[in-house]
């Protein structure tokens, strides 16, 4: 994610995204909405890289999992103009009964069917639709936007590429490949890049 920030009269203020640190869990495993611990060490190390990085001034939001409130505590120990408050707007997924198991578990028919109705199948039984988690992180988009105030979103991977697609103005996708796949680096606190 490149780092832009715009300045220019009646641009927007900057969106700062950041993921929780790196969980200690097996590699593979789906765990969206489930309680995961984060490496203390790890969100200690990007707790201090984003308190040097983010200017003063800025509203502090972050998801209701632990992993992601971790980090905002280790954040506001460090820099107390950061204060958080929690948005369960921007949790994870909820994948469902996929929810703590490994993806390659899941099996290739289950895969097929959300991927072909990407946006209103949810995935697992009781899982969210990738419209509805859309709808749910807009809400926040659009508050940020109507509140036009510099922010940090402390958050997950999901969110951050729901963000990608809002900042795009698209509240909508129709296949599963119209879905971001860049990377999003555990720790890493960076400005929304301009669309």
């Amino acid at each position: 994610m490149a780092a832009v920030v715009n300045r220019a009269e009646g641009a927007l203020p900057a969106l700062w995204l950041m993921r929780h640190a790196r969980v200690l869990v097996a590699p593979g495993l789906c765990y969206g909405i489930t309680e995961v611990e984060a490496d203390p060490v790890a969100t200690q190390e990007a707790a201090a890289q984003a308190a040097r990085l983010l200017p003063q001034g800025m509203a502090l939001r972050c998801s209701p999992a632990r992993r992601c409130q971790d980090l905002a505590l280790a954040l506001h120990a460090l820099r107390p103009d950061l204060m958080p408050s929690t948005d369960p707007r921007l949790a994870e997924m909820d994948f469902g009964a996929w929810e703590g198991r490994l993806w390659s578990d899941i099996g290739r028919d289950a895969m097929e069917t959300w991927t072909g109705d990407f946006g209103e199948t949810p995935p697992g039984l009781h899982g969210e639709s990738v419209h509805r988690f859309l709808d749910r992180i807009g809400g926040a988009w659009d508050e940020w936007h109507q509140a036009r105030r510099p922010e940090l979103w402390i958050t997950h991977a999901g969110v951050i590429r729901a963000v990608e697609l809002l900042s795009q103005g698209r509240r909508r996708i129709a296949i599963a490949a119209d879905w971001p796949s860049t990377p999003v680096e555990f720790g890493r606190c960076s400005p929304l890049a301009a669309p």
